[in-house]
């Protein structure tokens, strides 16, 4: 199986909330949307909001309990701005301030904030990860 992802499906406890709390960020859905969920397309891969009795079931698994906030989406910046730029966004769409963006040990800057349904985002630079002129990533040799 090839190391790459192309879809990820955030589940919402209230899609029309999520919807606007992205909206907010400047995030439009895209015209492939349907009726339940939202796609947003990135750079490379592609963002749905999914409710989350439907993903459940849409899993194979309708009484599962889905939770948040055991994994992190992240966005690298090309420079500290640019961080705090995007942290000042996500607190004006309404988003939980977990850590704002400070220097870290291993020689970025970075920070954590949730969505309305306690995802957890990171905002970072990272100087070692130069970004394509597009904010794409691909690891240094």
């Amino acid at each position: 199986m090839d190391a790459r992802i192309t879809l990820v499906t955030l589940g919402v406890a209230d899609l029309p909330r999520a919807e606007a709390f992205y909206g907010r960020l400047g995030w439009v859905p895209s015209g492939q949307s349907q009726e339940g969920v939202r796609f947003y397309q990135m750079n490379g891969l592609v963002l749905a909001l999914f409710g989350l009795a439907d993903l459940a079931a849409d899993q194979g698994r309708p009484d599962a309990r889905l939770g948040t906030g055991a994994m992190t989406l992240a966005q690298n910046h090309p420079d500290i701005a640019a961080v705090d730029r995007a942290w000042e966004a996500a607190m004006a769409a309404g988003a939980t301030p977990l850590k704002p963006p400070a220097a870290v040990a291993w020689g970025g800057y970075s920070g954590y904030f949730a969505d309305p349904d306690g995802h957890v985002w990171e905002l970072a630079m990272n100087p070692f990860w130069p970004l394509s002129p597009d904010g794409g990533l691909t690891l240094p040799n």
